[in-house]
């Protein structure tokens, strides 16, 4: 008999130590200042980024061009994002991050900088990187994938 853990273990441990720095990340950002923001979108205003369609969101998210509108107007209702018309084309509205969005983003890089540091300090800095190194070995190169409200929402 093996004295390994089963398999189903580990990516339940991974998704598991996600959801911590998850959940960590939105309680610090609730406590300063964004209380309305929910892990989605994060993920949604990364794909903004300096501005795009809901049709190019719903693409890079992996959702539909409705389950984007509906996110883009819950972050319009809460000052993260605002609807412009595009410059180049008056025809498509643009959805681009305001000064609050900007914030958000900053203040969860910073997050997540502390929650880095200090999940250094709980396992040693050598492991941490290690294991981030480990990580990097079994997954694709392509760190920044934002399908993940699409592909978890496949259910």
């Amino acid at each position: 008999m093996s004295s390994d853990p089963p398999g189903f273990e580990l990516p339940l441990l991974l998704l598991l130590g996600f959801r911590v720095l998850i959940d960590e990340l939105h309680d610090e950002l609730a406590r300063q200042g964004h209380p309305e923001l929910r892990p989605m979108h994060g993920f949604v205003m990364q794909a903004i980024g300096h501005g795009t369609t809901a049709v190019e969101l719903g693409r890079t998210l992996g959702v539909s061009k409705q389950a984007a509108g509906k996110t883009i107007e819950t972050l319009e209702r809460t000052g993260h994002v605002e609807r412009a018309v595009d410059p180049a084309d008056s025809r498509r509205k643009l959805v681009r991050l305001t000064p609050r969005g900007l914030d958000a983003l900053t203040r969860s890089a910073r997050v997540f900088d502390a929650l880095r540091r200090r999940w250094a300090d709980q396992l040693g800095a050598d492991r941490l990187l290690a294991l981030e190194a480990d990580l990097r070995k079994v997954t694709p190169p392509d760190l920044f994938r934002l399908d993940m409200p699409g592909w978890f929402g496949t259910l």
